[in-house]
């Protein structure tokens, strides 16, 4: 059904004039209500109130000229149909008042029932239902109780205490034993309670409860608690909700009266049947409330035969009408069936990807739109390690869930012994304030890594992402004491040696050991299940949505890996190449002496020894990737880090020199490396001697590394592999600097390729904003650019990603000046522009030039749909996000309604 025109002052909807496909303008509830009684469905009279009402409201603090005058003629409307007028005496109109915003945000706005009870009309009431006093006063209490909770913010404690207290002399624990004169005495309590907190009596007027709990919901938009759940589900803050007015049915009238919640589908694991929970003589708010135990729905089949056929028939209904998972709430009034809502209905990661799979098999939906209904967060959640949290276990701190998956181990504060208890066999927890590039080996050795410090693109987040560690990091309720071989946190010590657990994907740290599940669909990538012979439901699923997502996508999708063992591992996960092999990394270990030397080297012998001493190591480094990726790209990013982080701290190796030289100890040498330290010291090294100016500063560095790639590929060549090397300029800035490192490489290149058949292309990464925007000067001297993002985001805002996120970025997004960290989510509007401008006039300069991205962002979902709309070439991530680049490049051709183009 197609959405139909609207007029921007009509504020109110009739149920029968809206239909699924209005959501912007009447909530998901609305259009969904609206939706039902277009198919005939039993739904209760009633209209909605429109989202442009509430934004208007928000805007201006006061409802808009019209909203009275057309709530007032749908509601004298609704009276005409049901033949009763609101709070009439005799025989009331009750009506919900209920929000429904465009996206379900369960639970976080308000709701008020029973609106037009007061001390009169609840004696009609009374009768209307045959004299029932009980439900009638139950009625009007949760009435004043959710009034008064929701409307005029009184503390909804006081209302349960007071029920409690009643129950309490009673002698029982259930609502259902107290009779009407216990609750028209709970009545008056809450009328107290009510007066004590307002300052003023409930209001008896049917038409100002109506006007008060619609301003309510419309306020409660703005709740802490909706705002806290849109940012978490990146919802708008400007949609509004609408307000639905519909007409109490009740479900507290007796036994065969009741209400629940269906789903078609099991909404945790896909699988097919009859899912959901029946309470009998209650109103919807007592299954949420859990206040008594429901029973599961096939219950209602023995209570009500005729209710459970219908509500089953419905549900077949829905799901064939929506094509998708319904989640239905209803309600049975004295044997008759009410829908009060229908949505497509939230599931697990698990549950989406089976869903979709069966759709697809019963013809309701198409592979496009199956692939359309998963998403890459989902299919990450689904490749981590989970816990199995079947018993209660209490976090200690939370964190920031900077890599995802579950891990136990021992605690440990430093990579050494980090590297000894691996190597006994025991899984580590690295434990550190933050992590730097001297930790690597210890971060490789641990199963997961916890700091204090540091957010979502600090060292040890970005590090771990990339081996698929866990990490937990700026947990900073921890005070780590590295000295002491401890931590301290809420009140406990956690020694060297304890045991403890972190979820990277939640962030939370548990002390002790929590059972972790493997993830069948991490064996299904690197190849140890096939999906074809397996009896399981969801990788069969994932293997199929795959498959049609590889051949939809455009984008290709490479990795960011530094050894063999990751590029095998990205490899197994689909990736087509690599688009960032790191050097940096190859510099620490056993070679730091190496790098030592060669910051010392004084003469220019010392220099080209140094030089020819790593010229064989990187060479090897570089065989083994290439023989693993065999005829795949492999770009390789020359050295980006200043020298001196891999040198001592300079105020570690100032002490060590003053302490030794009071003990009369020889210092020379160290005294030689501090000169050096102090020499190459900097206030702001990542925007100092870095990258390509390093390599024109300190002579043969770069030539040394061109020359160990291009051996590397030929000696690749030559035992019958195929290596497509990639040589990466990075943070260039001008045109010049390419052209010069170019010149010396092309050079080096010629001279050791010979006639092997090895062809090397030279490009640059993208990364200085001043590059970006003088892009086609630099593509006449580069054969590819990869868009470097974390760098071209941290200068193109002006942060230090090391920094910020820890310090304020919790206050911009709190704020609404971030609906997302723009290291985590590219910034088009900004840094996404620059990645435009660069790749347009790129490409105008030098038409065949490759363009990729291997910045953070290339595994970041919608970031991938962002460089498939922009023209890029490939994406390139981390090996663990190598599947969920793949799965999002294909959704982004089907999202823009394209085809396959590869």
């Amino acid at each position: 059904m197609a959405a139909q025109e609207t007029d921007d002052h009509k504020y109110v909807y009739d149920f029968s004039e809206g239909n699924k496909d209005l959501k912007d303008l009447l909530g998901g509830k609305g259009a969904n209500l609206a939706e039902m009684t277009n198919l005939g469905l039993p739904v209760p009279p009633g209209f909605t109130i429109t989202t442009k009402a509430c934004q208007a409201y928000l805007a201006t603090g006061r409802e808009p000229d019209g909203l009275a005058g057309q709530i007032e003629a749908h509601l004298r409307a609704l009276e005409r149909e049901m033949g009763k007028r609101l709070g009439d005496p005799g025989d009331p109109l009750l009506v919900s008042v209920r929000s429904g915003a465009k996206f379900s945000m369960p639970g976080m706005m308000e709701t008020v029932l029973n609106v037009g009870l007061n001390d009169q009309s609840v004696v009609g009431l009374a009768a209307q239902a045959g004299q029932n006093d009980r439900f009638a006063w139950d009625s009007y209490r949760r009435l004043i109780q959710m009034f008064g909770k929701t409307v005029c913010e009184v503390p909804g404690e006081e209302f349960e205490h007071a029920l409690d207290e009643i129950k309490s002399a009673k002698g029982t624990h259930d609502d259902l034993d107290l009779d009407a004169d216990d609750l028209r005495g709970l009545v008056d309590a809450y009328k107290k309670i009510f007066l004590k907190h307002t300052g003023r009596e409930f209001p008896q007027q049917p038409r100002e409860q109506l006007d008060l709990a619609i301003r309510a919901v419309f306020e409660s938009w703005n709740a802490e608690r909706a705002i806290l759940y849109r940012r978490q589900e990146r919802i708008p803050a400007d949609l509004g909700t609408a307000v639905n007015v519909v007409t109490m049915v009740f479900g507290n009238l007796g036994p065969d009266s009741g209400t629940g919640v269906a789903f078609t589908r099991d909404p945790g694991s896909g699988a097919q049947g009859i899912y959901g929970d029946y309470l009998a003589n209650a109103q919807g708010e007592d299954v949420v409330a859990g206040i008594r135990n429901t029973v599961p729905l096939q219950e209602l089949e023995r209570l009500d035969k005729s209710s459970y056929d219908e509500l089953l028939s419905i549900m077949a209904r829905l799901e064939e009408h929506y094509r998708d998972l319904c989640d239905i709430e209803f309600t049975i009034e004295r044997g008759k069936l009410w829908m009060l809502q229908t949505r497509v209905g939230k599931r697990t990661a698990a549950a989406a990807f089976v869903i979709a799979g069966q759709l697809v098999d019963e013809g309701l939906i198409d592979l496009d739109e199956a692939l359309h209904r998963v998403n890459g967060a989902q299919l990450a959640q689904l490749m981590f390690p989970r816990f199995q949290l079947e018993h209660e276990f209490q976090p200690v701190a939370t964190g920031i869930g900077a890599s995802p998956g579950a891990a136990s181990g021992t605690v440990v504060f430093t990579s050494a012994r980090a590297v000894e208890l691996a190597a006994e066999g025991r899984s580590v927890i690295l434990v550190r304030r933050e992590t730097n590039p001297d930790d690597l080996n210890g971060m490789i050795a641990a199963k997961g890594i916890l700091t204090s410090r540091g957010g979502k693109t600090s060292h040890a987040a970005v590090v771990a992402r990339g081996m698929g560690k866990t990490c937990v990091s700026g947990a900073d309720e921890i005070d780590v004491n590295v000295p002491a071989k401890r931590f301290t946190v809420a009140g406990q010590t956690v020694a060297e040696g304890d045991v403890v657990s972190i979820d990277g994907t939640t962030g939370r740290v548990y002390l002790g050991e929590v059972p972790v599940m493997p993830s069948e669909v991490v064996q299904y990538f690197e190849g140890s299940l096939d999906p074809e012979h397996i009896d399981n439901a969801l990788v069969r699923a994932v293997h199929r949505i795959m498959t049609h997502a590889d051949g939809k996508r455009r984008l290709a999708v490479r990795t960011n890996a530094d050894t063999g063992a990751d590029a095998a591992r990205a490899r197994r996960f689909g990736a087509e190449g690599i688009g960032l092999c790191r050097t940096e990394h190859m510099f620490l270990g056993d070679r730091r002496e190496l790098v030592e030397r060669l910051i010392l080297a004084r003469a220019e012998g010392e220099r080209e020894a140094a030089l020819a001493a790593l010229l064989p190591l990187q060479r090897a480094d570089f065989e083994e990737i290439f023989r693993e990726m065999d005829g795949l790209p492999v770009t390789v990013r020359l050295i980006d880090p200043p020298l001196h982080e891999f040198l001592p701290p300079l105020e570690q190796l100032a002490v060590n020199v003053a302490v030794a030289q009071e003990r009369g100890e020889d210092v020379a040498k160290e005294e030689a490396l501090l000169a050096a330290v102090r020499r190459m010291h900097e206030e702001n090294p990542m925007l100092g001697l870095r990258g390509v100016r390093l390599g024109l500063v300190i002579p043969g560095l770069f030539a040394m590394q061109v020359r160990a790639i291009a051996e590397a590929a030929v000696a690749v060549v030559s035992a019958g592999g195929t290596a497509r090397p990639e040589i990466m300029v990075p943070l260039v800035g001008a045109v010049q600097e390419l052209e010069t490192v170019r010149a010396e490489a092309e050079k080096i290149i010629a001279d050791v390729v010979g006639d092997s058949g090895v062809e090397v292309l030279i490009g640059t990464m993208i990364e200085v904003p001043r590059a970006a925007l003088t892009a086609g000067q630099i593509a006449e001297a580069a054969e590819f650019f990869s868009f470097g993002t974390n760098d071209l985001t941290q200068m193109g805002w002006g942060f230090s990603r090391d920094d910020v996120e820890g310090a304020f970025f919790w206050r911009y997004l709190e704020l609404g000046i971030f609906g997302i960290s723009p290291f985590e989510s590219i910034d088009r509007d900004g840094v996404g522009r620059l990645v435009r401008i660069a790749a347009e006039e790129g490409r105008a300069a030098r038409p065949g030039l490759k363009l990729g991205v291997c910045g953070e962002h290339g595994g970041d979902p919608d970031s991938v749909h962002f460089f498939h709309e922009v023209g890029l070439d490939y994406v390139s991530c981390s090996p663990f996000r190598v599947p969920v680049a793949r799965l999002e490049a294909g959704r982004a051709v089907v999202e823009t309604g394209g085809s396959d183009s590869r």
